[in-house]
């Protein structure tokens, strides 16, 4: 099976990566989340409720929603911090890629065994900018909004496609498709990957903000 793929890209200032990395993600898996599974019976359950939020970022005039859940949200902080660290490093050029990948698994043949098969993966590639002075620092809040605002439009509606999902799987399956491990939601299986770039053997600066404030912020 190809798992489907969606890239975004991305221009920003260093200390706006957390904030803008998490808006996408945190949109990904609340629509790839449901309320814990009760069952009453090897295949007969119900689906409890998720709880949500909003949250107003400090370095982009942004606000987006995300689940309830301590567990979960110290789960996206942690990974994508250490992205942003990596990528905000002086051994790093300023340009990298995270990615939120969604799976299941499968039972192999042989005993306590199993296949981990990507289904969804989602990501963005993010190059730094170097801003001097307050004025061009507010044009990038509002741009970053902007862009994020663009592509959580988007973001709903590739959920509301008639995609694949893995199935519902009995009791005794579940770990195979949900992460189970949180208390208060259950998402789909996941895990983020990344890469940054180091510095390159030629000698080339960061392009001029006005040249960067011509290009579109797009997919």
């Amino acid at each position: 099976m190809n798992a489907r793929s969606q890239t975004f890209d991305l221009t920003m200032e260093g200390r706006q990566v957390d904030e803008a990395v998490s808006s996408i993600f945190h949109t990904i898996l609340f629509h790839r989340s449901l309320g814990k599974f009760m069952y009453t019976g090897e295949a007969m359950y119900s689906i409890g409720s998720i709880g949500y939020m909003d949250v107003d970022c400090d370095f982009i005039d942004f606000t987006y929603v995300c689940c309830t859940s301590p567990m979960l949200d110290e789960t996206i902080k942690r990974e994508i911090g250490e992205f942003s660290r990596q990528l905000r490093s002086n051994e790093s050029s300023g340009t990298g890629q995270i990615s939120l990948e969604f799976f299941q698994r499968k039972k192999a043949r042989w005993a306590f065994l199993t296949e981990c098969i990507p289904w969804e993966v989602w990501t963005i590639r993010l190059e730094l900018v170097n801003l001097t002075n307050e004025d061009d620092r507010q044009i990038y809040r509002e741009q970053v909004g902007d862009t994020l605002s663009d592509k959580i439009v988007y973001i709903t509606e590739v959920m509301n496609r008639h995609d694949y999902l893995p199935k519902t799987p009995n009791q005794a399956e579940l770990d195979l498709v949900f992460d189970t491990s949180y208390p208060d939601v259950q998402p789909y299986l996941f895990q983020f990957k990344f890469t940054t770039t180091g510095p390159s053997n030629n000698s080339v600066g960061k392009t001029v903000i006005k040249k960067l404030f011509k290009e579109t912020l797009s997919l």
